[in-house]
């Protein structure tokens, strides 16, 4: 029934293989589109916190939307370990697999669910349609070890042979603080998964399955090439980059460092980190193979195709039991800050060698807010907002003011949905002036963003950069820090949440970026003209 078709090699028509590869694109996009627009809670239709991708039938990604870097993390570990776990030929149309487990699933944190279905063609597997959705939920946690995060989700089944399991799907509810919005957004998922299995259907239909999956094969490999290229017109060497990581779960900064040796079409980065921590900061290997993927990709060449050949030319070393390559039973749900920093490093240590392909240090953080509380008829409400900040000024352009960087790639909550939806009021949302790090070019600002409490809450916050700034380069100063305020106190923020009573204000700062190139190189006249331009966005 799931015997996986052999592929056949033979030469395409790079025409045929451009046509299909386009598809795959077309069709992880319309995927996205379809979960966006499906799903219920704010998260995912507001914020667009969620990715899709299509991976053939031995788990090698064939694409990836462009939605969240971070996402990959989610999704390279999920198939492998389902066909570690399941029988073949156990394995059937209709199924659907659900996880979200750091250690046992491949996932990097608990509330990114992930959803796979197998595809079928002529009876054999073929591919996998995969989504991951963040599903902000599991608030109000601890974070000393992951037990304290959420459910943990091996992959099991959610639909068998298209048939509900109904006892998984109450003991995930059960679980969930909402479980209203989790059951509306896991069916957008399933509804996202399925529209990719119609589109891979269709075009073997149309093309074929040997030409479909041989285009798959030609495309990795083309991705392959693309990346040797581009490494290999990095001149051979070693080429080393350390900076400090904080946060407000942490007592001091910490020491993070990364080792770059380029060797013909190779590349080799070794990390150095201190111990994983007891807070959710520390991050699996999944996480991190995604994180350099994406910052390689940004300097070595951003054309090459997202799918699983950009990675055959990387090695990636880090010890595990650190924050940078953690160890069962670490938490990990604030592991996107760290792997921030990790691009900071990679683009730092390029920097010495190719300055005009990277940016100066983006703000280097993802400010977290979890806002959780009981409506008047003694519902639960959840509001997860992260928010943007400055992003790097390059060699011939300022920075971007007020935006996602690098891993997360989400929108905002729009005033309007946000008051509509939760018992709070946003005062006050506005670029943070002069954040951005000065410099012939200057880099982008920070955000500010104020909420008042109109009923009961609790909240808690995570971020980096409250201590350190994000470095400028070719003489750029650094950007502006970031900081967390409740009614104008710095403090009462350090590994736990806070209560908020109604009239409560909550300040939240975003980091400012770098700048790059001596602030005495760029005029005057065209520095204030563009300083007031900035400050009208």
């Amino acid at each position: 029934m799931n015997a996986q078709t052999p592929v056949s090699r033979a030469k395409l028509n790079p025409i045929t293989v451009e046509v299909i590869g386009s598809a795959f694109a077309s069709t992880v996009e319309e995927m996205g589109e379809a979960l966006v627009r499906a799903s219920y809670s704010t998260n995912i239709k507001e914020r667009r916190d969620c990715s899709t991708a299509l991976f053939d039938a031995s788990g090698r990604m064939l694409c990836q939307a462009e939605h969240i870097p971070m996402h990959l993390g989610s999704f390279i570990g999920f198939i492998p370990y389902i066909l570690r776990q399941f029988p073949a030929d156990s394995i059937q149309p209709g199924d659907i697999f659900m996880g979200n487990d750091a250690y046992e699933g491949g996932g990097t944190h608990l509330p990114d669910i992930v959803l796979a279905e197998p595809i079928f063609h002529d009876g054999a597997l073929i591919a996998w349609a995969i989504n991951t959705a963040h599903h902000s939920d599991f608030a109000d946690r601890g974070h000393d070890h992951i037990y304290q995060e959420g459910l943990r989700i091996p992959p099991v089944r959610l639909y068998r042979a298209g048939v509900l399991q109904e006892d998984i799907q109450r003991l995930f509810l059960l679980n969930c603080q909402v479980p209203s919005e989790r059951i509306s957004d896991l069916r957008a998922q399933i509804a996202a998964n399925r529209l990719g299995a119609i589109r891979m259907a269709e075009l073997c239909v149309k093309y074929g399955l040997a030409d479909v999956l041989a285009a798959g094969e030609e495309l990795m490999d083309y991705a392959d090439r693309k990346m040797r290229a581009g490494i290999r017109a990095i001149p051979d060497g070693v080429y080393a980059f350390s900076d400090v990581f904080d946060s407000e779960s942490l007592d001091k900064p910490l020491d993070f460092s990364v080792r770059i040796t380029i060797a013909g079409d190779e590349a080799t980065l070794d990390f150095d980190s201190p111990p994983q921590v007891r807070a959710g900061l520390n991050v699996v290997y999944t996480a991190l193979l995604a994180t350099v993927y994406y910052a390689m990709k940004t300097v070595v060449d951003p054309t090459i195709l997202p799918n699983a050949g950009l990675a055959r030319a990387i090695t990636v070393n880090a010890e595990e039991g650190t924050i940078l390559r953690c160890a069962h039973p670490a938490a990990v749900d604030g592991r996107i800050t760290a792997c921030q920093r990790v691009v900071d490093l990679i683009h730092g240590a390029f920097a010495q060698v190719i300055p005009e392909r990277v940016v100066a240090a983006c703000n280097g953080s993802v400010h977290v807010a979890s806002f959780n509380g009981t409506r008047p008829d003694g519902a639960l409400w959840v509001y997860l907002e992260t928010i943007g900040g400055g992003f790097g000024a390059r060699h011939n352009k300022d920075g971007l003011d007020g935006v996602h960087v690098h891993m997360t790639n989400t929108s905002n909550l729009p005033v309007e949905a946000l008051e509509n939806e939760y018992p709070i009021t946003l005062r006050r949302y506005e670029l943070v002036d002069g954040s951005g790090g000065d410099g012939e070019f200057v880099g982008g600002m920070g955000l500010r963003r104020v909420y008042r409490a109109e009923r009961a809450c609790r909240v808690q916050v995570m971020g980096a950069r409250l201590s350190t700034a994000a470095w400028g380069l070719a003489g750029g100063q650094s950007g502006g820090s970031g900081y967390f305020t409740l009614n104008g106190v710095k403090s009462g923020f350090e590994r736990h949440s806070v209560d908020m009573q109604p009239g409560d204000v909550l300040e939240i700062v975003t980091p400012g970026a770098g700048g790059y190139g001596d602030p005495a190189r760029r005029p005057a006249d065209r520095r204030a003209t563009d300083l007031r331009e900035r400050r009208r966005v």
